[in-house]
């Protein structure tokens, strides 16, 4: 029996191409004392994988010859600590491969959720991020605006039905007319701008009269700069990621800092999802109560496959999914 991984071939200094990964077999790997062998069910897609071939962010640098890292959905095949037994679903820290070992105690046990693609979306680091970076950092109130980039994307799509249930007026960003009409019609959102038209900035003025009180940037570059001088005074900046700069030799960042920043006295401030666990349980509470209401929808976007893995990656850093893109490497049990 082998093991089937995709590693990075070669670290881009570009936009992301298949050739840069390979697909290979290997020999099964074994669990030592302490560990668990792992069938990889789901794989989470997201836009940091891609600033992790740029270097060391909030992980380790990922190196030419590693096997591209990923947080997955496992099933638990052989276990050699009391922590795990076989046929536990757990989430790991793991790699694009068929079969991973990893220490039992790094390894989360997970609820009985059915389907097991909401652990990744809706009730996972998507769903989590959202309501962290919302609520913890962004602090919305009842009857305030609230701008989200990527509006269609695994965490934005969360975050502004999160801010709906809340009472806000909520307005999205997003790339086309189709997408920006998904957004309304199916998210519920108040109104959706489209950043590939010209006058971005007139436009969200347009659709945020009153001025924007609290914006959850995904993107980073021109929108977050058209954002800032949308923002009213003492706003909050969300900063949860920069997709915009990940596939770019030539990344650029907002011309208005800091001086919006000052001007306007805003809070800029950037968050990792880990940085809540604590307060994990709490959100997916909230999260669960909102989908079981109808105040919250959830979308995936799973692609077949392993071997489609850097497809998946690259389609997702180009726009094509609506919410949470995944890879599915295996059935459930």
């Amino acid at each position: 029996m082998t093991n089937r991984q995709i590693v990075v071939a070669e670290l881009p200094k570009g936009a992301l191409t298949p050739d840069h990964f390979t697909l290979s077999e290997i020999a099964m790997p074994e669990p030592a004392e302490g560990e668990v062998l792992l069938r990889t069910i789901l794989m989470s897609i997201d836009a940091a994988n891609r600033s992790w071939l740029q270097g060391a962010t909030y992980r380790d640098a990922v190196h030419a010859g590693d096997p591209m890292p990923t947080y997955a959905i496992c099933e638990v095949i052989d276990s050699r600590s009391p922590r795990l037994a076989k046929g536990d679903i757990v989430a790991a820290e793991s790699s694009w491969s068929t079969y991973v070992t990893r220490p039992a105690h790094k390894c989360q046990k997970m609820p009985d959720v059915k389907p097991l693609q909401h652990l990744l979306s809706v009730y996972g680091i998507a769903g989590k991020t959202a309501f962290h970076g919302l609520i913890t950092v962004g602090r919305p109130v009842t009857g305030e605006t609230v701008l989200v980039s990527a509006a269609a994307g695994s965490v934005g799509s969360l975050v502004g039905q999160i801010a709906k249930a809340l009472g806000c007026r909520v307005v999205g960003i997003a790339g086309g007319a189709e997408k920006c009409a998904w957004v309304t019609r199916e998210l519920g959102f108040d109104a959706c701008v489209d950043y590939r038209e010209p006058g971005l900035g007139k436009a969200l003025r347009a659709a945020c009269p009153d001025g924007v009180d609290v914006y959850f940037d995904n993107v980073g570059g021109p929108v977050l700069e058209a954002a800032l001088f949308a923002m009213n005074t003492r706003g909050r900046v969300v900063c949860c990621g920069a997709v915009s700069q990940y596939d770019s030799t030539a990344p650029s960042g907002p011309r208005n800092l800091p001086g919006l920043v000052v001007v306007k006295r805003l809070r800029m401030e950037g968050f990792i999802v880990m940085d809540f666990a604590q307060d994990d349980a709490k959100a997916v509470r909230a999260l669960q109560t909102w989908v079981s209401n109808g105040q919250i929808k959830v979308f995936e976007d799973v692609v077949e496959g392993l071997e489609n893995a850097p497809a998946a990656l690259i389609g997702l850093l180009a726009g094509e999914n609506r919410g949470k893109r995944m890879v599915r490497v295996g059935p459930d049990p």
